[in-house]
């Protein structure tokens, strides 16, 4: 079997990883990849970017792959699991207007609304105006989102009403026309990935992520600063309503609009101070950084998973299984990030790290001769394993000291809720 792994970040890298373990996966592709897909055995870059549709169905027939795996939302929303299946290529990630859950905020609280499903209230405005009275009227703390798609970042907690206001003037001249202004959720968050056919879904280990920049959850928002699976405040009692109240209540929700959804549904959500979950937003795709740590705790074959999801027979596969014990991603990020941040940064310290026990994911990375250089701003994920948080997490910090460029930062807090 040869898998085509669309996308450049360390979440391709950990994918193309975990396929390659299966007996049944030959070889796999990766565009645009990155330094690490590049070094990995059995693995070959391929140079189109991810929205090239007409490359990747050309390199697809040209290679003979049986699977195409999305890793990143922006070619899932322009479609591109519409166009490969045109060419009856087999591809995991939902269509254009499955990725609606992810790419327009308001259409999903419509969905969820309608569905009955848990969320935190809030309106949508085009008109900034508009935007700046609700929020007036609402008081702080409270949260603007970016309609659209916005790598992560388009997120503001604000804890005045003017922090509020000014994000709505930064997210407007950013370029978005629309802005979604929402109730600020007290609790802890989780996300739950899980899988789906369209019909059955399958959670995998719940994970936390550290959005914010700054050491104790401080500072702007990122794309995630790191991750530790599977997340204790997700009890079996939480997560069979989760399955039943959010998950399946919102495939069930797809269906009813003519939406066969197959691939990766993310719910990030808020577990409330009285135990009740509810959804902060909806993604479309595998997790950034919670792939790296959720992946090396999965026993199953991830090729066998996908492929049961896509041929529709999900409610049959055998249960998961998963290895015992906990997983601690750290990002490394470049100087600057989230804002401005320079490229071309020699890493050094990988193989050093992980001889010590790390598994290190490359995202902002790429080869140039026999340099490793940083091309991101998260440039590294490394994860470790363990039987224990502790363990896991004292073993991450240890290999990752290992690890060297100019500039270098990471959160030296990851799990602090669970050491």
């Amino acid at each position: 079997m040869k898998v085509l792994v669309v996308g450049n970040g360390g979440r391709e890298h950990a994918l193309v990883w975990k396929l390659l373990q299966s007996p049944q996966v030959e070889q796999c592709f990766c565009t645009p990849g990155n330094g690490g897909t590049a070094l990995l055995e059995k693995c070959e870059n391929l140079p189109y970017s991810v929205d090239d549709f007409a490359k990747i169905a050309e390199s697809v027939q040209k290679h003979k792959i049986d699977l195409v795996v999305v890793g990143p939302e922006v070619p899932l929303a322009k479609g591109i699991t519409d166009y490969l299946q045109r060419y009856n290529v087999k591809v995991f990630g939902p269509t254009q207007d499955g990725a609606q859950i992810e790419s327009s905020k308001s259409w999903a609280k419509k969905l969820m609304a309608s569905a009955g499903i848990a969320i935190a209230e809030g309106k949508t405005f085009k008109d900034p105006d508009a935007a700046k009275t609700y929020i007036a009227k609402q008081g702080a703390p409270i949260v603007v989102k970016a309609d659209k798609l916005a790598a992560g970042k388009g997120v503001i907690v604000a804890q005045t009403v003017e922090e509020a206001q000014a994000a709505v003037d930064e997210l407007i001249e950013t370029g978005f026309s629309s802005l979604v202004v929402e109730e600020f959720l007290e609790g802890e968050e989780v996300s739950i990935l899980a899988v789906t056919d369209g019909k059955t879904v399958r959670p995998l280990l719940p994970a936390q992520d550290h959005k914010r920049i700054g050491e104790g959850d401080t500072g702007p928002n990122t794309g995630g600063m790191g991750v530790y699976a599977p997340a204790p405040i997700a009890t079996p009692e939480l997560l069979e309503r989760v399955q039943t109240e959010i998950l399946e209540a919102t495939v069930s929700a797809l269906r009813q609009q003519g939406i066969h959804y197959c691939g990766v549904l993310y719910a990030g959500l808020m577990v409330t101070p009285e135990g009740d979950p509810k959804v902060l937003e909806y993604n479309c795709r595998f997790g950034d950084p919670e792939t790296q740590a959720v992946l090396p705790l999965l026993e199953t074959p991830l090729d066998e998973l996908l492929m049961a999801c896509i041929e529709g027979r999900l409610a049959e596969f055998p249960p998961l299984q998963w290895y015992d014990g906990s997983a601690v991603c750290v990002v490394a990020a470049s100087e600057g990030y989230p804002g401005i941040y320079e490229k071309g940064k020699v890493i050094t310290g990988i193989t050093e790290a992980e001889n010590l026990g790390s598994t290190v994911f490359q995202a902002g990375t790429k080869l140039n001769g026999d340099k490793l250089l940083t091309d991101g701003g998260r440039v590294l994920g490394v994860t470790s394993t363990g039987k224990d948080f502790q363990t896991a997490i004292e073993k991450v910090y240890g290999c990752i000291e290992a690890i060297d460029f100019p500039g270098i930062y990471y959160r030296r807090d990851i799990g602090h809720r669970v050491r």
